[in-house]
């Protein structure tokens, strides 16, 4: 249902093409917002673009490689030509990464940290001064439930995402006087493009689906499933919004309870089960 919470308003969101990203491109468009959304097939992007238009929103696909500082700053300075100005930016674009400290590679160590991290960090940079110029604005950091918690063989991906949360405090700290809050997303599993391609890979190795190794995966948390992509935006539309105009330096966790599950009582749980007879 489309309304007009955030007419008027201009929201750049990076990774939008797919998962996460694309539900909130949809979301913020749905609620009256300008959208632009990075990615970098074109092909995809024209495809969500259209889509959005159909259900009536305004969204522009911009090419993005948010590797590349030029890039960024190109994005940043297209989706401000309309208004002038930027009042939500969503960096949620990111990939994950498997190796030890030992055993990554010093290419795909550098690949997460420049996506991330790096990205993250350019495109505040990039529009934080329109933000100041205009009275303020909201920004959006997608993390990961990786930032809490460690997974086996993520150095690269557990430790990027982790510093943006320190990062998102300290804009917090240091534009909240220009009216700008700077807020963390910190999603648990989400039945995403990526995960879906990751849970298909363990779940054959299980002879099982993709789905049926994720939904066990997740059957003892509170719960007890995965969230679909619709479900961050619910999230994201308090954060960008007027409703949660107190709140900045947050990290706010949508992982239907995951983390405060103990691994330990889950374990001891089916220890007792295995060993009972």
């Amino acid at each position: 249902m489309k309304s007009e919470k955030f007419t008027g308003k201009t929201a750049l969101i990076t990774g939008g093409t797919s998962g996460l990203g694309r539900a909130m491109a949809e979301g913020f468009a749905a609620d009256g917002a300008s959208v632009y959304f990075i990615g970098r097939n074109r092909e995809t992007g024209r495809e969500v673009e259209s889509a959005i238009a159909a259900s009536g929103g305004r969204a522009a696909f911009i090419a993005c490689d948010v590797t590349s500082p030029a890039d960024i700053s190109a994005a940043v300075k297209a989706a401000e030509a309309e208004t002038g100005h930027i009042d939500i930016l969503v960096n949620n674009a990111g990939v994950s990464s498997s190796g030890s400290v030992v055993s990554i590679e010093l290419s795909e160590w550098q690949r997460v940290m420049d996506i991330n991290l790096n990205a993250p960090f350019l495109f505040m940079r990039a529009a934080l001064p329109a933000m100041q110029a205009h009275g303020g604005g909201s920004i959006i950091n997608v993390s990961s439930l990786a930032s809490k918690v460690t997974i086996p063989e993520a150095a690269g991906y557990c430790a990027t995402k982790a510093a943006l949360l320190h990062l998102s405090k300290q804009v917090a700290l240091d534009f909240g006087k220009d009216g700008i809050r700077c807020n963390v997303i910190v999603p648990g599993l989400f039945e995403t493009g990526i995960n879906a391609n990751d849970f298909a890979e363990l779940g054959a190795g299980a002879g099982v689906s993709a789905r049926e190794f994720m939904n066990a995966a997740y059957a003892d948390s509170p719960l007890g499933k995965p969230a679909v992509p619709e479900q961050i935006y619910g999230l994201a539309r308090f954060l960008a919004s007027g409703d949660s105009s107190y709140v900045t330096g947050a990290e706010v966790i949508i992982d239907g309870g995951m983390s405060v599950v103990d691994p330990f009582v889950i374990g001891m749980e089916k220890a007792k089960l295995t060993y009972a007879q």
